[in-house]
């Protein structure tokens, strides 16, 4: 991937995510760091640290899912100066993992921050709960 605006890049964020509820972690591997620092709080309470222990997690979550996964992003502020920028909001998602009977409906909510690094944005964090209603 070459030199992106953030806009451009968000959306390639959003697709990888499309991809990763349907079992493919290939698009967001793509985009996280594999060397230096990295994080992500998960839905499951989870934190991971360091950025090859996130992108084994990544890898590792993408394989829980069933093919027939829908995700959308509800994007509520974004924003970057220089090499960080941020998106926050909610991941609209139909996913269905391991021995569901069938897929599930969530809303999560979500802040990402990203590091553009050697003219690519890379994603350095993410946290991800359930709102309260």
């Amino acid at each position: 991937m070459g030199e992106s605006t953030f806009s451009e890049f968000l959306s390639i964020r959003e697709r990888a995510e499309k991809e990763f509820v349907r079992g493919n972690g290939s698009e967001l591997d793509a985009i996280v760091p594999h060397e230096g620092s990295a994080s992500v709080h998960t839905l499951q309470g989870e934190t991971v640290t360091g950025a090859q222990n996130v992108a084994a997690r990544y890898r590792k979550g993408a394989e829980s899912f069933h093919r027939n996964g829908t995700s959308r992003f509800e994007i509520i502020h974004q924003s970057h100066e220089g090499n960080l920028g941020f998106w926050t909001g909610f991941q609209i998602a139909t996913v269905q993992i391991g021995d569901m009977p069938r897929p599930a409906n969530m809303r999560v909510r979500v802040t990402e921050i990203f590091r553009k690094d050697g003219g690519q944005w890379k994603l350095i964090h993410r946290h991800a709960d359930v709102p309260s209603d």
